[in-house]
């Protein structure tokens, strides 16, 4: 166990997750003025709703023992069986098992918050709760587990994604494509009417918060891996 990696790995788990209130207000301020509670929600719902599927199957999904690398054996960490503040020696070598598991649910709470953007206004509360939960299931957790699991063909492939561009931001971006092109078009564009945000502050408080939380986990993430190199 190493107190410093715990430490840090603590403070970075803490600017992630702030990070999805930071997204809540920054879509909440760019919609019409009667969606804005319906699409801070969504974006709220997600801590609750992702945070349950991990705990009961998505982090074994994700990072239980692979299954010819393409996903976990759903039994290996089902209900958190096994998660424990003890180390892992291929998952979290120096930091308590629990605290990884934590970590990596932020990525997966973040990741369905960021397609809201494309189908804000669009989509029935009941449709999004379906949506998030098959997308953090059948598509999050496999990516998760090809990427960051030792065992996954991307990463047996070399394939490295230390900031969440492959797992999260290139998932978020193309679902969100998939779904604005199946939505297709707005009706009030269509019918050539000007839209209006909400309100402008919460998108400069939004992104803040986005700013704050992306810069202080990079940064911090970048510095450790500079005093790593330099110890070693």
């Amino acid at each position: 166990m190493n107190t410093a990696d715990v430490a840090w790995m603590l403070m970075a788990s803490s600017m992630v997750l702030f990070m999805t209130p930071g997204l809540a207000f920054f879509y909440g301020g760019m919609v019409s003025a009667k969606n804005v509670i319906s699409t801070m929600l969504q974006c709220f719902i997600a801590l609750g709703v992702v945070s349950v599927l991990w705990i009961v199957v998505g982090f074994s999904l994700a990072f239980g023992e692979s299954v010819g690398g393409i996903v976990g054996n759903p039994l290996t960490f089902f209900m958190f069986q096994g998660v424990s503040e003890a180390t892992d020696p291929r998952l979290s070598p120096t930091i308590p098992l629990l605290l990884f598991a934590l970590f990596q649910l932020k990525f997966a709470i973040i990741t369905p918050a960021l397609i809201t953007g494309a189908f804000a206004e669009r989509v029935r509360f009941a449709a999004y709760l379906l949506f998030v939960t098959l997308f953090t299931l059948l598509i999050y957790a496999p990516l998760a587990h090809w990427t960051w699991h030792p065992d996954g063909f991307l990463r047996q492939w070399g394939v490295l994604d230390f900031a969440g561009g492959t797992v999260v931001h290139m998932s978020a971006g193309l679902a969100a494509l998939a779904g604005a092109h199946v939505l297709g078009r707005r009706q009030s564009h269509l019918a050539g009417e000007a839209h209006i945000p909400a309100h402008i502050p919460f998108i400069i408080l939004g992104t803040g918060m986005l700013w704050f939380g992306w810069f202080g986990f990079n940064a911090g993430s970048a510095l450790a891996a500079n005093a790593t190199a330099v110890l070693a």
